[in-house]
């Protein structure tokens, strides 16, 4: 017997949306997708998408029924992207600007605070901790792409390093 058929709620996980500051237009414009109501239903299936793989389906997808994507809806699926990631690393907030990215974690916690340390170390005088929790990574972003792009490099590795430490076997000895 399922916990819903007995009448009990599985507990779901809460459902969050890291915040993305990027400077970069990240939308779907009317002169691509004319229709409101199909523009939002877009929007609304974009916040599903989970991996990269989904991402570029949905791309596939918009340019067979519009044609090739301009750059905003480039940048959407970037930061579609992004949060993806952010979620996978616990990462609240995202600011990234031409001088680099400061990255806020969830309840200023990471799942892998050993493998962050050590990964910020491995940054040297590129990456530091500020005394408000927020980790800062300097970068030189010359354009918008560099700056999706890097940003999702940073992502990624710390979104792999968080889930290392969910596949780690409890030491028991």
């Amino acid at each position: 017997i399922t916990l819903l058929k007995a009448g009990i709620e599985e507990p779901q996980e809460e459902v969050w949306s890291p915040t993305i500051a990027i400077g970069a237009p990240v939308t779907i414009p009317e002169s691509y997708v004319a229709d409101l109501t199909l523009r939002l239903q877009l929007y609304r299936r974009l916040s599903t998408l989970e991996t990269d793989q989904d991402i570029e389906s949905f791309a596939a997808e918009m340019i067979d029924r519009f044609g090739p994507v301009p750059p905003e809806v480039e940048q959407l699926f970037e930061v579609v992207a992004i949060k993806a990631l952010c979620r996978r690393a616990h990462i609240e907030k995202v600011d990234a600007g031409p001088k680099g990215v400061i990255i806020s974690f969830r309840d200023n916690q990471f799942m892998n605070p050993e493998g962050l340390v050590r990964f910020i170390a491995e940054q040297g005088v590129s990456a530091k901790v500020r005394p408000d929790m927020r980790v800062v990574f300097i970068r030189e972003f010359e354009t918008m792409k560099q700056r999706l792009t890097g940003t999702r490099r940073i992502l990624r590795a710390l979104a792999e390093l968080a889930e290392k430490a969910k596949t780690k076997k409890p030491n028991l000895s």
